[in-house]
């Protein structure tokens, strides 16, 4: 199974890559693209099935269809399987890491009805839908089996019409612990706020091209609650779609530091705050930098009660060069695209003793942890998390220690 969801066949000799079959099938493959070296193709006629094949539960699931999600056809365990498979090959293959000491994965309370917010886009004719397998058209949805049932009866309930249909562009979902607080982030066409007359009890919130948000009912925000500590989240701002896994990531991270109460901690890509505040109830002082201005507003209200934080609001690449601080560890958690080779070189240059690294891609995460061991690293192991089940992305804590 290749990371990006397709699995890796051979056809004389050369690789060719085919979405929605398994590792150990034998199919017939039409080529849709033709690299050379390499192809991709679309299955026609599976010829041995794997013994992992299963029915897919969506009817949306597909070719051509919903590209939501990649693995409905593949039984839960066996997703799990090549997800750890995945990560200990890309740190090989672009970590250059020969032997990676990858830990079992772990998997997630739920394999379905887990997200807690999800971006629907609209068609010309007012439906709502997710972008298709081709990356281009928005496949109407009536049903999606990974998001929260409260997220699927607000589906089920919203009349696009009463979001001044028009003008939208995109629906945002969101639904806090608590199944009564829910959200709709609105984006449009014009990048100008829609009219709205809605019946519901939630909050309603316009997101501009840049993602900041402006409520048109109520608050515009939800909370979640973490190893009993409550974060406000406002459209727009990020926070992990899979709450019991949240909670995982953040108890990993604490482990792996076992901060005694005397450490200066650095935190990047610090979000509304879910790591900075346990790291602050464990550390001597916890710095910690966000580039999303309604994010930095979050966290500035969900720390307040901490008086060990200190709150930079910038981009990591520019605010991390200029810190003439010494820290004793560092936790981030960047993008998919992960860490500017910048910041990573002002990170290493800080000398930090100990590193841990929230991934949320395993290619961006071998390609930078290939440059920590250049600086002076050691890779000391890597702990995925399936945060995305019946797709094909992968969460992951690794851990570096200076050498």
């Amino acid at each position: 199974m290749a990371h990006g969801g397709s699995a890796l066949g051979r056809h004389n000799g050369r690789a060719i890559f085919v979405p929605y079959a398994i590792p150990g099938e034998r199919i017939t493959a039409r080529i849709t693209q033709d690299k050379g070296r390499f192809a991709y193709a679309e299955g026609v006629t599976l010829l041995e099935g794997s013994e992992a094949r299963v029915q897919p539960r969506c009817p949306h699931f597909g070719p051509r269809r919903c590209g939501g999600c990649h693995w409905q056809h593949i039984d839960y365990t066996a997703q799990l399987a090549f997800k750890e498979q995945i990560v200990r090959d890309q740190l090989a293959r672009i970590g250059g890491i020969s032997e990676p000491n990858v830990l079992p994965i772990i998997a997630s309370p739920s394999a379905w009805q887990y997200r807690t917010h999800v971006t629907l886009h609209v068609t010309p004719d007012g439906q709502l839908g997710f972008i298709g397998t081709d990356d281009q058209q928005i496949v109407p949805i009536q049903e999606c089996h990974i998001i929260r049932p409260e997220l699927q009866d607000l589906l089920e309930r919203l009349d696009v019409e009463t979001l001044d249909g028009n003008v939208l562009a995109r629906v945002r979902l969101q639904v806090g612990t608590e199944s009564a607080d829910r959200l709709i982030a609105l984006s449009t066409l014009d990048d100008q706020p829609p009219a709205v007359e809605l019946d519901l009890p939630l909050s309603v919130s316009f997101l501009s091209e840049d993602e900041r948000a402006q409520p048109l009912i109520g608050t515009g925000k939800v909370h979640y609650t973490i190893k009993g500590r409550t974060f406000q989240v406002t459209a727009g701002s990020f926070f992990q779609v899979n709450l019991p896994l949240a909670e995982t990531l953040v108890e990993l991270v604490l482990a792996r530091l076992a901060l005694q109460g005397t450490e200066h901690v650095l935190d990047l890509y610090s979000g509304v705050g879910l790591f900075t505040a346990f790291l602050a109830e464990r550390a001597a002082l916890v710095t910690a930098i966000e580039g999303f201005p309604t994010a930095v507003d979050d966290a500035d209200a969900n720390l307040r009660d901490l008086s060990n934080v200190t709150l930079i609001e910038g981009l990591v690449e520019d605010v991390l060069p200029e810190l003439d601080e010494t820290f004793d560890a560092v936790v981030l958690d960047p993008p998919r695209s992960g860490v500017e080779i910048t910041a990573l070189d002002a990170l290493a240059a800080l000398a930090p003793a100990q590193i841990v690294y929230v991934s949320c891609d395993p290619a961006t995460l071998a390609r930078d942890a290939r440059r920590l061991i250049a600086k002076g690293y050691t890779l000391q192991d890597v702990q995925p998390l399936d945060m995305f089940p019946q797709t094909y992305h992968i969460e992951a804590v690794a851990t570096f220690t200076r050498s």
